[in-house]
């Protein structure tokens, strides 16, 4: 339930820790059959949610999500690209439910009536993967004054997720799963400037905004677990994934054969966005998936089949994973759990 900033929602950095969580995973996921990444389990009644489905990973995951049989809504600020996605969609999953809603994650405001457009009384799954990279300088800020990166990727799926929750709620075991990034393990979060507001550099200024979302994530499996909550929080990464070796959809993107020749010998350590999409389609969809774990590709983390990974050492701070969960809800003024 949305609850106001102020309540005070105790961390439960005392349930079982989240390393713990990924060895028994590994050991369920060992025992399990292999996973087909071409044809997961069904899903035919369940409704997901995929924030920026509309581009990238994001459209593959929905791509992927249609193909199970699910009602996927698309979310996003750009209309036009929208209406692309849904028709490429379309014309490669016959019978593909999807529909779209349009979002702004670096409007806060805004995202309550977006989740009421979403019509339903339930949701299975969000897939939280929209977000933006900025290469240059000088900082850029949302309307309400929050560095762009930090704003987009963590602030917006975090007030989001608290406007989902009653949804989520509703469903018998809901996933909120969260698109994190290999760009985030060299990074850490700096209390004292955890916008980039005096020292600004773009890349580290993205790969704490991933850190941030990461982080949330797992400090939402933890609350909702103190919580006795039915929904779980878990995290995927799509490793190394290149335009280059991504095959083209030609309403949402085209690879040229300049580009498919330039990017073969990256194909050796890394992949396209539509493997990119594996990780996250598992955590929705496998059974055996449990919150607090982390989903990536098998080998060295970069590419190939999805497999549940030991937590990055970097995520077990709990302590900056308490403080960003209370500044993230100071800012927003709403809190997931």
């Amino acid at each position: 339930m949305t609850t106001p900033s102020g309540s005070s929602t105790p961390s439960a950095s005392s349930s079982a820790s989240s390393s713990a969580s990924s060895s028994s995973s590994a050991s369920r996921s060992a025992a399990a059959p292999p996973w087909d990444v071409a044809r997961p389990p069904r899903a035919d009644g369940r409704v997901f949610l995929v924030t920026g489905g509309n581009a990238g990973i994001g459209y593959f995951v929905v791509e992927q999500l249609a193909a199970s049989g699910a009602e996927v809504v698309l979310g996003s600020r750009d209309p036009a690209r929208l209406q692309a996605a849904m028709a490429s969609v379309r014309g490669r999953v016959p019978g593909a439910r999807v529909r779209a809603v349009r979002m702004d994650l670096a409007d806060p405001l805004s995202l309550p009536a977006a989740v009421a457009e979403l019509r339903t009384e339930r949701l299975d799954a969000v897939v939280l993967n929209a977000g933006i990279a900025l290469d240059h300088p000088p900082r850029r800020e949302s309307a309400d004054g929050n560095e762009l990166m930090f704003a987009t990727n963590h602030l917006g799926h975090f007030a989001l997720t608290a406007h989902l929750m009653p949804l989520l709620a509703a469903a018998p075991a809901a996933r909120v799963v969260t698109m994190g990034s290999i760009a985030a393990r060299s990074e850490r979060l700096d209390a004292a400037d955890p916008q980039s507001a005096h020292d600004y550099r773009p890349k580290r200024a993205y790969g704490r905004s991933k850190l941030a979302q990461m982080s949330f994530a797992l400090e939402l499996d933890r609350r909702l677990r103190a919580a006795g909550s039915p929904v779980s929080s878990l995290i995927a990464h799509p490793g190394g994934a290149l335009d280059s070796l991504t095959p083209s959809r030609p309403l949402v993107h085209t690879r040229s054969a300049g580009a498919r020749l330039l990017g073969l010998p990256a194909g050796a350590v890394l992949q396209g966005k539509d493997a990119g999409a594996w990780p996250a389609v598992r955590a929705v969809l496998d059974p055996a998936a449990r919150g607090g774990e982390i989903w990536g590709p098998r080998v060295l983390g970069l590419r190939g089949r999805p497999r549940s990974e030991p937590v990055w050492p970097l995520l077990t701070e709990h302590t900056d994973a308490a403080w960003l969960w209370e500044l993230s809800a100071a800012l927003t003024g709403v809190t997931p759990v």
